[in-house]
């Protein structure tokens, strides 16, 4: 079984391959001195399409895709349409600034892929990625003018779909989480328990700044949140949130991930307070989690000592292998894999642009 793992970078986009999790080839680089900020591998036709945003700033922001540069390399062809794949309609007055998530829907719904982008908005693809139209409901909700940019700007960054049913989750920076039971006309903001200290008492119904939203392999309503700052989890579709974050030794971070088979087992990337943004003593290293948050384990032989960047809310992935791969890509563009759980790691790559986001398959 080969492993695929897409990094994209400020610059383009790499493809790395593996038979065994440890050893890695690399070819790239695919769609240079294009950001790419969002990518992704849908298996779920007869053979994988690569998706990828990328950012011009001549051209700005497009979505790409190809059927073959999975299997070619960079022998492959990529696609895109002849016009915007995403386009504000005229009566919004607003324009496309970053994709920032592109999202596969189930097997269920073959040709539907979700994308999240800024301005704050999800978009529903039903041709396998090639053009986009606007979840209205979400766009008009009352609560969107005071949807305000994060850091990293306005802008739906997590977007999950559910396997039982047409609810989709979404979390954006800086409104929350918020749930649609039809994907499309009706959402609620879930953020109940989620803290919120920049804003005033009682804590709001939105208005949180979470970073990222992972679900658990065992039970579809358990969610977790890294916030701004803060570990959280839910154990009921988002309806109320406890945290988790009493035994890690930094509250604040962006990724977390879910092990897509294994119930209970997440990681974090905790950071040195909200300002400094550091790793620990400059040691780059994760948490791990067997038990859903209630114990916390530091993790990560192999990465660097000596680091004092950030990994990214997208440049952090887990793999469906066994036991659960892991990976992550740095600001100095470093891209480590661990085949087992977190434990250890190798490096991937070294010295490639700016890593935005990592995602990781199985052929």
């Amino acid at each position: 079984m080969t492993t695929l793992l897409a990094i994209g970078t400020r610059k383009g986009l790499w493809l790395a391959r593996s038979e065994d999790r440890r050893t890695w080839t690399l070819d790239g680089p695919h769609l240079l001195m294009q950001e790419v900020a969002a990518v992704t591998v849908d298996v779920r036709g007869e053979r994988p399409r690569l998706l990828a945003t990328g950012y011009s700033e001549h051209w700005g922001p497009t979505v790409l895709w190809s059927d073959d540069v999975v299997s070619m390399g960079t022998a492959g062809t990529w696609h895109e349409t002849d016009h915007a794949p995403i386009s504000f309609p005229r009566d919004t007055g607003a324009a496309l600034a970053r994709v920032w998530q592109l999202q596969p829907d189930t097997a269920e719904r073959p040709g539907v892929v979700w994308a999240g982008c800024e301005p704050t908005s999800l978009w529903r693809s039903e041709d396998g990625g090639e053009s986009f139209s606007l979840v209205r409901g979400l766009w008009d909700h009352p609560h969107r003018p005071l949807w305000h940019p994060g850091a990293g700007g306005a802008a739906v960054h997590t977007v999950l779909p559910s396997a039982e049913s047409s609810k989709v989750l979404v979390a954006m920076s800086t409104g929350g989480v918020y749930v649609s039971d039809d994907g499309a006309t009706d959402w609620r903001p879930v953020n109940a328990g989620i803290t919120a200290p920049f804003m005033p008492d009682p804590p709001p119904e939105f208005g949180q700044c979470v970073h990222k939203v992972a679900r658990d392999a065992g039970a579809p309503d358990r969610l977790y949140a890294q916030n701004h700052p803060g570990v959280f989890r839910s154990d009921d579709g988002g309806k109320a949130w406890t945290s988790i974050s009493k035994d890690l030794p930094y509250e604040f971070g962006f990724p977390v991930l879910a092990s897509p088979t294994v119930p209970d087992l997440i990681w974090t990337i905790p950071l040195e307070a909200d300002v400094r943004r550091i790793p620990p003593a400059g040691r780059l290293r994760m948490q791990r989690s067997r038990d859903a948050g209630e114990s916390w384990t530091e993790v990560g032989t192999g990465l660097p000592d000596g680091y004092w960047g950030v990994v990214l809310r997208d440049a952090a992935c887990v793999d469906a292998g066994d036991p659960t791969g892991v990976y992550l890509g740095t600001r100095d563009g470093c891209v480590y894999a661990s085949a087992d759980e977190g434990e250890s790691f190798v490096e991937v790559a070294a010295h490639l642009p700016d890593v935005l986001v990592v995602r990781a398959v199985a052929l």
